[in-house]
């Protein structure tokens, strides 16, 4: 049982943090291409629905091959641990696409941007709570990472503008 929780985690970790990451990316960098609100949003959406799908069937079939590896013939693990991924992807890549929305384009990409970080810090202290190791250390890394992402689409779209 503590390999499937260890499963879960993985896929719960990976999916939180990329779609706060990869999410973010894209819609601060096609933010700063552009200021028309509506191909913010299209691309945050699309971002979001294909990468969580995608996200989801890809960890169903890279644990289904494992799981097929070790000769177990459970598929619950793997149909689990995809569908951790999609809701993990889905509901963080929210997170982005919400501050567009819901504030007016002058300022919404910082929202976006402030939002994504603090979720990423907050993501790093639960994960090194659950797996016993500092938090804050935990924080500060998830942070730094998804912080390295961010700017990169900020650069991205402020090189790309149309």
């Amino acid at each position: 049982m503590k390999n499937v929780k260890k499963e879960y985690l993985q896929s719960a970790m990976f999916g939180f943090n990329d779609a706060l990451v990869s999410t973010t990316g894209v819609i601060v960098g096609v933010s700063t291409g552009t200021s028309n609100k509506d191909v913010v949003i299209l691309a945050g959406v699309v971002t979001i629905l294909v990468e969580a799908l995608s996200m989801g069937s890809g960890q169903y079939l890279s644990s289904k091959s494992a799981h097929q590896f070790d000769k177990s013939d459970s598929l619950r693990e793997p149909i689990i641990s995809g569908v951790v991924m999609f809701w993990s992807y889905f509901i963080a890549g929210l997170v982005p696409l919400l501050a567009i929305i819901l504030f007016p384009m002058s300022y919404a990409r910082n929202v976006a941007i402030v939002a994504a970080l603090v979720c990423l810090l907050v993501l790093g202290y639960v994960k090194g709570r659950i797996v016993k190791v500092s938090p804050l250390k935990s924080a500060i890394e998830v942070f730094i990472i998804g912080g390295i992402a961010t700017v990169v689409g900020v650069v991205a779209g402020s090189i790309f503008a149309v």
